[in-house]
């Protein structure tokens, strides 16, 4: 791959003649890379289609293409592609439903809006992954339909589809008032009894890991139940009953749902695996009684997902950002929170308090000068990046914490270009900082050049388009791939040298014809 040009394929002032150019000459890779251009006309989609066909799902998916550009007979895929964002002919779906590799009507039973026949016939297909596939995504009256298909993948596919009713997705787990399936992936292949090895060597061989069928499809059924029970159109009272089930992913699957009545969070709460418990911790059904419960839990990973609960009490979040290590992002709680809830927390003589405050963007302005001026240093650094802020608090900050808060300072998006060239001149350099400079839209020249110096500030600086074209071009010869494709996607490269690229390409191609 010629990072360069794959670069410069994706720069957004790249000439329209350039353009035309590199689809003409475009590799596999480069054609990928001009497919994903926002910019690219009509005509010029056209044109890289028929240079390079394999672009055709991209260039569908992203709108470039229409119905009339496309042959469903010789470009099957780029078909499928049109349907699915519903912009295809509803007779290449019929002829699609008749194509004889599989894979190709698995993907057309995902297309939304297909004709009642073709959806009839995808749904008798002897395929059982086409037929799957079509329940997964299917309509209520076609997915209550495929719940009796004798085979259970099928099953399956219907009991993960949200659009299948609630009395059927209750008849799957149940069984009731349904035939047995006849058939799953497992008995299709292997005489039953059948236990798939963890350890299998065969080379065609698609089971997963534990896949079983006795005659009673077994682990199909589990995947099945597990589907339904994540599913939140399956009616609560169908699946509270595996509260206790001895399937941990069953009670795990369960523990999320946002429908649980209060006495089977009490009864998850105690469940002996931790994952079951974080996810009910973070379980918008979990009520305070749980919650003040799993604050006390032994294991960090349910202390955390309960920092992520949108009604957590604020006290019992403020000891969790003391001890939890709850992370800097805003936390739903404190998103919610009143103005005097969060005027209360900036207040607090607690420090873990005051640092949920600082994580709010729109306080009002005397509340969020107050943290500015914190004496404590993990406030500051959560506030820092708050708009509004002044040159001088943000200069202040950084003299009274230093690096501590010099990266999220330098994030601030009013940062000055002045302010930004002051950070880069510490001793030693404080690569955060320099970090989140190189990608800053106030960043000038020189405190670009100082982002250089650090390998992952570097390849974002050599994007910025207020990068000296001297040194963007210094850049197309760096080592790091990742480097050479910025530079060659920065807006400011100089057109002469875009067309340098160019030309050197179309001569390659012609040299090696």
């Amino acid at each position: 791959m010629n990072h360069a040009l794959s670069g410069l394929a994706a720069n957004p002032a790249l000439p329209s003649g350039l353009v035309d150019r590199l689809i003409a000459v475009s590799d596999t890779d480069l054609a990928h890379d001009l497919a994903d251009r926002e910019d690219l006309s009509h005509a010029q989609a056209v044109a890289l289609l028929r240079h390079a066909p394999e672009c055709g799902v991209p260039l569908a998916h992203a709108g470039k293409l229409t119905a009339a550009d496309v042959d469903p007979v010789t470009q099957p895929a780029t078909a499928l592609a049109l349907l699915d964002e519903g912009a295809g002919s509803p007779e290449w779906a019929r002829l699609l439903a008749a194509d004889p590799v599989a894979r190709r009507r698995e993907k057309l039973a995902a297309c939304p809006g297909l004709p009642a026949d073709v959806v009839d016939r995808l749904a008798t297909d002897p395929d059982p992954a086409v037929v799957a596939e079509l329940a997964l995504w299917t309509t209520p009256e076609t997915a209550a339909r495929l719940a009796a298909h004798p085979h259970a993948e099928v099953r399956r596919a219907v009991a993960c589809n949200e659009a299948t009713p609630p009395d059927v997705l209750a008849a799957l787990i149940t069984g009731e008032g349904l035939p047995p399936a006849r058939h799953c992936l497992v008995c299709d292949g292997e005489a039953t009894p059948f236990t798939h090895g963890p350890e299998c060597s065969r080379t065609d061989c698609d089971l997963g890991p534990g896949a079983s069928c006795d005659g009673s499809h077994e682990s199909t059924v589990h995947a099945l139940r597990v589907a339904a029970l994540g599913n939140p159109g399956t009616p609560v009272e169908a699946v509270v009953r595996y509260a206790d089930h001895p399937s941990t992913l069953l009670r795990w699957t369960l523990a999320a749902r946002e429908d649980l009545p209060p006495q089977v969070c009490a009864r998850l709460a105690a469940d002996p695996v931790p994952g079951v418990r974080a996810d009910l911790a973070e379980n918008p059904a979990t009520g305070e009684d749980v919650l003040r419960v799993l604050a006390r839990d032994p294991d960090i990973a349910v202390r955390r997902g309960l920092a992520r609960h949108p009604r957590v009490p604020l006290d019992v979040l403020t000891e969790l950002a003391r001890t939890a290590k709850v992370g800097a992002a805003l936390l739903p709680r404190v998103a919610a929170a009143t103005p005097a809830e969060i005027e209360d927390l900036a207040r607090s003589p607690d420090p873990a308090a005051r640092v949920l405050a600082a994580q709010r963007r729109d306080l009002p302005p005397a509340t969020r000068d107050a943290l500015a001026s914190d004496p404590d240093a993990k406030v500051v650094k959560a506030v820092a990046p708050h708009p509004g802020l002044t040159e001088g608090q943000l200069r202040a900050m950084a003299d009274r914490h230093g690096r501590q808060v010099l990266a999220r300072v330098a994030a601030n998006p009013g940062a000055t270009p002045g302010l930004l060239e002051h950070l880069t001149r510490q001793a030693p350099p404080v690569q955060k900082a320099l970090r989140e400079i190189a990608g800053h839209s106030n960043a000038t020249a020189r405190a670009l050049s100082a982002c250089l110096t650090d390998d992952r500030a570097r390849r974002v600086a050599a994007a910025h388009p207020a990068l000296p074209p001297k040194v963007i071009v210094e850049l197309l010869s760096d080592p790091d791939r990742q480097v050479v494709e910025a530079a060659a996607a920065n807006p400011s490269l100089p057109s002469t040298e875009m067309a340098r690229l160019v030309t050197g390409l179309d001569g390659s191609r012609t040299n090696a014809g």
